[in-house]
């Protein structure tokens, strides 16, 4: 334990600088303007993976961004972690909202502020370090392989061929993600499970152009109302999606798993207040653990249609649109929701409007073993590091490749998050606190020295 924060000690401030390398590139893999950048990154995430000591290391090209793969093999006998990460990021948007710049990272108070700092380049990059360190003290118990993609926040759309294609360079005995969070530093945790996704985008349209509102305002149907007036039916008074089968296949939880996930530490009003509001809002009957946990979700992501420009233009909109997200729990699937979605969507439409679902990309929830070797590992390592054992949560978010890994590789996950629920990911002034940064590269060579040792 002495040599590893030593270790850190003596590099801390060059660790940092290349975190700041690495979040100034503007790598969005959502828009196309990007794509120049989202290859210089991959570029020097294989450089680093190089400086740190790992063999074999390659910019995989996909029909999409590339794939960053790297390796180290001590000793075949000895058991393998596959380390997953991913250095493309959210849009920026809005950009007014930032109060220091998304891709010139900023310190202040401690945490550090830009785009992807936290949602992952600041979580992957820990593991880089992390193996660095190990090899430099010569304390690498385990083999060591590094898949960093360049389209998770798209959907990971390629990632799915790479892996089908690749198995045998893949094969390892757990896969290790930091792309998670912690309840605290002062409680931390271990996620054991995550949601699923389906995203859709929805169309209404009305009249063949836009119109004047005045003339023809009363007579026409605005497919600007009527796209949130269906909107708002998706909910009833409870909360409760509407939409007939959803909630087919849900596992509830027992009496028993619902206290031990309410055990955890939560301050309702301090949530409020890091949140600005004045109250909570969700499904009737469940917690706020419960309900970004356990409980499937429905919630628009971007709406817009008609006049959106500076000063006013009375026009009654030929169509509106919205992005819409819903997080699946165990045993729901995002094949079978979206269809539910798109069948209830276009039942619903009145017959003066015309409506189309357009399916973007989804995943599976997964629930991860918590008696695994693995996860004793990582429960392990958290103690020591921390002082304190890990809470069991459930994750809110979602990552589809981790039920890809197990339904390709046969392999499992240990969810091993270094952020907070606090640290703006997706939104403006995105941070990722230093000391997380520095406590995840210390965290890490424990888990790979208590996987080997529990292995054997």
């Amino acid at each position: 334990m002495e040599e590893i924060k030593q270790y850190i000690d003596k590099h801390r401030d060059r660790f940092l600088e290349e975190l700041f390398e690495l979040l100034r590139f503007p790598s969005v893999s959502a828009d196309p303007k990007y794509k120049d950048s989202v290859l210089k990154t991959a570029d020097y995430v294989a450089q680093k993976l190089k400086d740190a000591g790992a063999d074999k290391v390659e910019v995989c090209p996909t029909a999409g961004y590339p794939i960053v793969y790297g390796e180290k093999i001590i000793d075949p006998a000895k058991p393998t972690v596959l380390v997953y990460g991913h250095y493309d990021v959210q849009p920026p948007d809005p950009l007014e909202l930032w109060i220091s710049p998304p891709f010139e990272p900023t310190v202040r108070d401690g945490k550090i502020y830009a785009r992807g700092a936290c949602d992952d380049k600041g979580q992957f990059y820990m593991h880089v370090k992390a193996f660095e360190l190990m090899m430099q003290t010569g304390t690498l118990a385990c083999n060591v392989k590094f898949m960093i993609e360049g389209e998770e926040e798209v959907g990971s759309n390629n990632l799915g061929i790479f892996v089908k294609e690749n198995k045998e360079r893949l094969k390892a005995d757990i896969v290790l993600i930091s792309d998670t969070s912690m309840i605290s530093m002062e409680n931390p945790s271990l996620e054991t499970g995550l949601r699923g996704l389906s995203y859709l985008e929805v169309e209404v349209v009305g009249p063949n152009r836009d119109l004047h509102s005045g003339v023809y305002g009363g007579a026409v149907a605005n497919p600007a109302t009527i796209l949130a007036k269906l909107i708002a039916s998706l909910h009833d008074e409870n909360n409760h999606i509407t939409i007939p089968g959803f909630y087919d296949d849900v596992v509830e939880l027992t009496a028993e798993e619902r206290k031990a996930l309410n055990s955890a530490p939560y301050d309702e009003e301090e949530y409020k207040k890091d949140l600005d509001v004045e109250e909570l809002w969700g499904e009737k009957g469940y917690s706020t653990f419960e309900r970004t946990g356990t409980r499937p979700t429905l919630e628009v992501n971007g709406i817009w249609g008609g006049y959106i420009g500076e000063g006013a233009k009375t026009v009654l909109p030929s169509k509106a649109n919205a992005k819409i997200s819903m997080r699946l729990v165990p045993n729901q699937t995002s094949e079978k929701i979206t269809q539910l979605f798109t069948e209830h969507f276009e039942r619903i439409a009145p017959k003066y409007v015309k409506v189309k679902v357009t399916p973007h990309h989804g995943g599976e929830p997964v629930v991860t073993p918590t008696d695994s070797v693995a996860f004793q590992a990582a429960k392990k390592a958290i103690t020591t590091s921390f002082g304190k054992e890990p809470i069991p949560t459930r994750g809110g978010g979602s990552i589809p490749i981790v039920a890809l890994f197990e339904a390709e590789l046969g392999i499992k996950t240990v969810l091993m998050g270094f952020g907070l629920d606090s640290d703006a990911l997706h939104s403006p002034n995105e941070k990722y606190d230093i000391f997380n940064f520095y406590k995840g590269i210390e965290t890490l060579p424990l888990f790979h020295k208590y996987f080997a040792e529990l292995s054997k």
